[in-house]
């Protein structure tokens, strides 16, 4: 399993609008508002096999209100 976080900017208004899709769509396993230069920080999970880059861009980036997004991989949780 590979864990990555996701931060998440959304379009001005839109940021209870892409957290309600993220949770929809029941691809992250957390969900988190946050400040900053981003709105939004997700926790998923993928399996070792899947191409942590291609899910992004097919699952995440495709969510309506979403500009921009910054992957942050993770290694190992202590």
């Amino acid at each position: 399993m590979q864990t990555f976080f996701v931060e998440i900017k959304c379009a001005l208004g839109r940021t209870y609008e892409v957290a309600s899709a993220l949770a929809e769509a029941e691809i992250a396993s957390e969900i988190y508002s946050i400040a900053g230069n981003y709105d939004i920080l997700a926790k998923f999970y993928v399996g070792k096999e899947d191409d942590i880059g291609h899910f992004v861009g097919e699952k995440v980036q495709k969510i309506p209100g979403i500009v921009d997004t910054r992957t942050i991989i993770t290694f190992k949780a202590f």
